[in-house]
């Protein structure tokens, strides 16, 4: 019943747009979320507000990278893994070395 309920609340007729509405609509669509825009009893456009446009761009995209992750995760191949002690053993690096640099966080 509630996606119901929402469905009929999200959706506003291209006529209103065309009787100068327009402002009205964008307002609601800023503070009240989503709308749909019917045209001949089909829905023609979605109105987002820019926040939101930008939140939903960021989560796909943030989907993208851990899609790419997970497949690299599932190819990797452990025989090619290089641990830090190797790392600092080759380059000469020793605890003193890295005294005063903050902690590298990798996200």
């Amino acid at each position: 019943m509630n996606s119901a309920l929402g469905a009929i609340t999200r959706t506003i007729p291209i006529t209103l747009f065309n009787r100068g509405m327009a402002g009205k609509i964008f307002d609601e669509v800023k503070k009240q979320g989503t709308k749909v825009v019917m045209k001949n009893n089909t829905a023609e456009v979605v109105l987002v507000s820019p926040n939101e446009y930008l939140a939903m761009c960021n989560e796909l995209e943030d989907l993208k990278l851990a899609l790419i992750a997970s497949k690299r995760i599932e190819n990797i191949n452990s025989d090619n893994l290089i641990n830090q002690e190797r790392i600092d053993s080759e380059f000469g690096i020793n605890e003193q070395d890295l005294e005063g640099y903050e902690e590298v966080e990798f996200e």
